[in-house]
């Protein structure tokens, strides 16, 4: 193994810089679109610094953009975990989970979300959209 300058042991094919250059290069390709490319660095970042909430926002935003939303919603409910004020990560843990088809598992989520900032219209579009679609499956 390598040492890197930051004292982290670099392996063959890992991306040069220390964590934060990798978590900055990450937000940068997200917002380039490429948020494949995103997740790969992210994830690297996550492992070095798990305790991060920016490092893992930055990763389920990437994880979700890349339509691998099981994995988003572990990194958003982890978020949600660590600090339940969060009101972006309710949200996107309620998106991850009504994209991998768990109507039921979005409602809460999103619920929270939406009451935490029910000026955000997007939130309570959501839920609203999760009522509508959990009523007609009643019906």
């Amino acid at each position: 193994m390598i040492q890197g300058q930051d004292g982290v042991a670099d392996s063959p094919g890992s991306p040069a810089g220390d964590v934060y250059d990798w978590y900055q290069r990450g937000v940068k390709l997200l917002e380039e679109g490429s948020p494949a490319a995103a997740a790969s660095l992210l994830e690297r970042a996550a492992d070095a610094e798990p305790e991060s909430r920016s490092i893992r926002e930055a990763l389920a935003r990437a994880q979700f953009n890349s339509k691998r939303y099981a994995e988003a919603a572990d990194s958003f409910r982890w978020i949600v975990n660590a600090n339940p004020a969060e009101d972006y990560a309710h949200y996107g843990l309620g998106m991850a989970l009504w994209r991998t088809g768990d109507i039921e598992g979005a409602q809460e989520p999103l619920a929270v979300a939406a009451a935490m900032r029910p000026d955000l219209r997007h939130y309570v579009s959501a839920l609203t959209q999760i009522r509508a679609t959990l009523h007609a499956r009643q019906a």
